[in-house]
């Protein structure tokens, strides 16, 4: 086997092992180079390159998202190392482990003017769980000696004992911090920065390992959900006649299913979803917005809950944070292990368990409480959804429609991947199958990363992947493209309406000449030739048949990956959507 010379990175690289962390992704550079040559010369790790640093993090976040366990990025020092920040603050809400491994000069080079150098040590300090800043390597500076220095061995010999305690100082101090790091990102889900100095020379190595590194383990604290707590719960929730479950962002199969489906027949409560929430029944409300957009005051009023239970992370659905922040719950539940969110300024229960463990230990103490808040909001949403099929039916052709026929069309038992703006908030309002998982970039809502997110995801599972995304977050990521691990079964849909939409539908003065070149951003580009660039098969679709053609065979086997760019209207697509919650009413 091959090793760096340099203690320290055979030490960072020895822990990562030793705590199962199996997927580096590393982009070029010298500083970084003896963790470079640790990790690709032992076939423990699967390792990948990306050249953009920004494109790694997302890729590697992508990765992590999938297998739930800490994935790695590894960069040289510098400003390399910024380019992974949208990446840390995307898995710093989004709660997801992801480890920086960032080169760095020895600190007495550091602010004198050195090459590729800035102050890397906690540069993540708002967005990180840890930040282990190592110590350089103490260097023997004596080892060989003349029969002339024979005379004063013992004092040579002294002094080597003092720079071997010293580095035997500096290898215990780095090896808790190291430690401290690899442990949080998987104890606590989030990410981590390890800052490592690396003196030269970088790129001599050895066929043994001069460390071996202690190994301290994670602590997982005990779940236990006291006994008060859940006696007062089960007396609140089963005095309530109106409860309403909010669920956001949460990952598939997170909830176990004979826990929903009681709340399923309870006639006191509604579940209410959002697309990225993965949990289903046919009598949750799954399309928020469809619901309660058209509502007047008093059905608002009607809707208020007596309680409001949570699980997830962020919600999507700006309409249901203005309804919950007015019409405010007298009780606001959330259960979770990580950051309970006052998203309506009304929570007074944090519950740090898991759902599966308070739902166990919830739904043996409650009873059916006769109500007849589910009925009633059944028989809106059956309204809502008549007037939703009426409308997409005589739609015009535009973002709208383009949505309707997509969603229908996704393969079974597969991944889809959202982009953020206007793209996620489409997808709310359509049903989609029960076998497709969804996943979007929510911990920061930014539009920076999504396709190298996508493309990292479909790299690690073996469901096929779907990305949607807008034009704007499209070409923003662009650089995600130039990528050697995208499988051949994962597609790309561009829907192009030449700008940014989503700013035609907030309030703003439009058809302006700053709005267009400032909000709106308008453009003419396309990504025919990028796709040509990198290997993937281009079609299109400007019209509702185009679309239909091109949906016939684009999920068909083929030996690279396809990108379908489909181009919408750009000056119809607030409107439509606007008329759409006007027709509801």
């Amino acid at each position: 086997m091959i090793y760096s010379a340099i203690p320290l990175a055979q030490t960072v690289i020895e822990l990562c092992k030793s705590k199962g962390l199996k997927h580096i992704v590393i982009s070029p550079g010298s500083r970084n180079a003896p963790l470079t040559i640790g990790f690709t010369h032992d076939p423990y790790f699967k390792c990948y390159s990306i050249v953009d640093e920004r494109c790694a993090g997302f890729f590697a976040l992508g990765i992590a998202q999938q297998l739930k366990e800490p994935v790695a990025v590894l960069c040289t020092s510098g400003s390399a190392l910024l380019n992974y920040y949208p990446a840390v603050s995307e898995a710093f809400y989004s709660n997801i482990p992801l480890v920086v491994l960032s080169a760095d000069r020895p600190e007495f080079k550091i602010g004198i003017g050195d090459g590729q150098t800035i102050n890397q040590p906690n540069v993540f300090k708002n967005h990180i769980l840890h930040s282990a800043n190592l110590r350089l390597d103490i260097k023997e500076e004596h080892r060989h000696f003349s029969s002339e220095e024979f005379p004063i061995f013992k004092t040579i010999e002294l002094k080597l004992e003092h720079l071997f305690k010293l580095q035997e100082n500096v290898q215990d101090t780095n090896e808790i911090e190291i430690n401290k790091a690899l442990n949080s990102a998987k104890s606590k889900q989030g990410p981590v920065h390890i800052n490592i100095p690396l003196d030269e020379p970088l790129y001599n190595r050895v066929d043994k390992l001069t460390v071996n590194p202690k190994v301290f383990n994670v602590e997982t604290p005990a779940l236990e959900l006291d006994f008060e707590t859940i006696e007062f719960c089960a007396d609140d929730w089963n005095a309530a006649e109106r409860k309403l479950i909010l669920v956001g962002v949460n990952g598939p199969n997170e909830i176990e299913q004979k826990y929903l489906d009681v709340f399923a027949e309870d006639e006191s409560v509604l579940v209410f979803t959002e697309t990225t929430s993965n949990v289903h029944h046919d009598s949750f409300f799954t399309s928020i917005d469809q619901l309660i957009t058209p509502l007047t005051d008093e059905e608002f009023k009607a809707l208020q809950p007596d309680i409001l239970l949570t699980f997830g992370g962020l919600i999507v659905s700006k309409r249901i944070k203005s309804f919950l922040r007015t019409y405010k719950p007298k009780q606001h539940w959330h259960v979770g292990l990580h950051k309970a969110n006052d998203t309506f300024f009304s929570l007074n229960k944090h519950i740090k368990t898991t759902p599966n463990q308070f739902l166990s230990q919830l739904t043996i103490r409650t009873t059916i409480v006769e109500s007849g808040f589910q009925n009633y909001w059944n028989q809106v949403r059956q309204i809502r959804e008549e007037g939703h099929d009426a409308y997409v039916k005589d739609v015009l052709y535009s973002d709208f429609k383009v949505f309707d026929m997509l969603l229908k069309t996704l393969r079974k038992d597969s991944v889809l991947q959202l982009g953020n703006s206007s793209t996620v908030r489409y997808a709310q309002l359509f049903k989609l199958p029960f076998d497709v998982e969804v996943f979007c970039n929510r911990g920061t809502s930014g539009i920076d990363g999504s396709t190298s997110t996508a493309i990292g995801s479909a790299s690690a599972t073996a469901k096929p992947t779907t990305l949607i995304v807008g034009d704007l977050s499209f070409f923003y990521d662009s650089n995600a493209l130039w990528n050697n691990y995208i499988p051949a079964n994962f597609r790309i849909i561009v829907i192009n309406n030449e700008g940014g939409g989503i700013f035609r539908i907030l309030p703003g003065h439009k058809d302006t000449q700053n709005f267009d070149r400032f909000f709106e951003t308008k453009h003419h580009l396309s990504a025919k030739q990028l796709a040509e660039m990198y290997k993937f098969e281009y079609q299109t679709a400007s019209n509702e048949f185009e679309l239909e053609t091109a949906l016939d065979t684009f999920y068909s086997a083929s030996t690279s990956p396809k990108l379908l760019e489909i181009f919408t209207p750009s000056t119809i697509n607030d409107s439509i959507l606007l008329d759409y919650f006007k027709a509801l009413k």
